[in-house]
């Protein structure tokens, strides 16, 4: 069943019933919706958290110049092919009273961006600014949780936890739901630091961390709010009428991102049984915010916006007007509504500290807010 857009309708069910409670779209709609994903896009994970994950940490007082405690913390875990390591950074404002909360940030650049001495602070990840605001800032980098490269999923953890009889599945997890499975398990940690507040946790990533971000988002409700920057196709983005990167480019130029039933889908994007829409109607009613750019055309900022206009009636189902009646905004003009915000920001594809304020701004508004 599709709407008036010619999208797949979110709220009517494969069975073509009409979805009109929450406790129908908790019960029925939203698994539904999170096992077409797993199947046809992003795969599905064989393990979850691992009975062998343990936490290792250092912790160093008054790194910054004294302005925040550091934590690295390493997260150790086993499977039949082996041992895996994820490093998780975080700087925590010091004196703060009780936990605080905390923006993961998915790091899908050089592993400097993360340098912990910070010798190599950048825009990109800009923890000096994040704690200033009040929030811990924490971060991993996706290549320890699995190389982004197509090598056929030997290595990281693919090389781990794949044991298949046979030939790979169709349905088996790919790069991103990789990454994905690592900010879940960011997220087990940070539930154990009594520095930290567990119940508000936001999720962010920048292009293909962005598309990370949202189904770790998608899947994990633990995450109280969603960032996606810059995500385009497979990420914020309607893959129908996309301009920019198809579903055919992103699966040439990087196979290993996706699983292999979404190759089927080549030049056919109108037989896809999802669209981007319905993974951000699975964050519902968490927060969830998107950001453009102007010169980013590639990854299309209308369909990263229509998306989120296309996911609002699971918020109103919930009670939240999501953007309202807001229409496709100017440069430099945020929108922040009932439990979705958004912005288009003037310049190219990056992360900058014009999009990290912005979204610690919606964060302080009620995402994040300190009560």
């Amino acid at each position: 069943m599709t709407n008036e857009r010619g999208l797949p309708d979110v709220l009517r069910g494969l069975n073509g019933n009409a979805i009109e409670t929450v406790e129908a779209w908790r019960s029925a709609r939203r698994p539904e919706i999170l096992e077409l994903f797993r199947t046809h896009v992003y795969g599905r994970a064989p393990v979850g958290r691992p009975a062998s994950l343990t936490f290792e940490t250092v912790v160093t007082p008054g790194a910054m110049n004294g302005a925040v405690v550091r934590k690295q913390v390493d997260m150790r875990f086993e499977g039949p092919g082996g041992t895996g390591k994820i490093r998780l950074l975080l700087f925590i404002p010091s004196g703060q009273k009780g936990p605080v909360p905390v923006f993961l940030f998915i790091n899908n650049r050089e592993a400097l961006t993360t340098d912990p001495d910070r010798r190599a602070a950048a825009a990109f990840w800009p923890a000096e600014r994040i704690v200033a605001r009040g929030y811990a800032a924490a971060a991993f980098d996706v290549e320890e949780a699995d190389p982004d490269v197509d090598d056929g999923f030997k290595d990281g953890v693919h090389g781990i936890f794949d044991r298949y009889d046979g030939e790979r599945p169709q349905d088996a997890w790919a790069t991103i739901a990789a990454w994905a499975w690592a900010a879940s398990r960011a997220m087990d940690y940070l539930e154990t630091d009594a520095d930290l507040d567990a119940g508000r946790v936001a999720v962010v990533g920048h292009s293909r961390g962005g598309k990370t971000a949202l189904w770790a988002g998608a899947l994990d409700e633990r995450f109280a709010l969603v960032v996606s920057n810059e995500s385009g196709s497979t990420g914020a983005a309607l893959s129908r009428g996309k301009r920019g990167e198809t579903i055919q480019a992103i699966n040439d130029q990087f196979p290993h991102w996706f699983n292999g039933n979404y190759k089927s889908f080549n030049g056919r994007e109108d037989a896809l049984p999802v669209d981007q829409h319905m993974l951000i109607a699975a964050i519902a009613p968490r927060y969830v915010y998107v950001a453009s750019a102007v010169q980013d055309q590639w990854a299309d900022p209308a369909s990263e916006f229509a998306s989120l206009v296309e996911a609002a009636p699971v918020y109103r189902l919930y009670g939240y007007n999501g953007l309202g009646e807001s229409s496709f905004p100017a440069p430099e003009s945020p929108l922040i509504g009932e439990r979705m915000g958004y912005h288009l920001r003037s310049g190219v594809h990056d992360l900058t500290d014009y999009d990290w304020d912005r979204f610690m701004d919606f964060a302080d508004a009620g995402a994040l807010k300190r009560f």
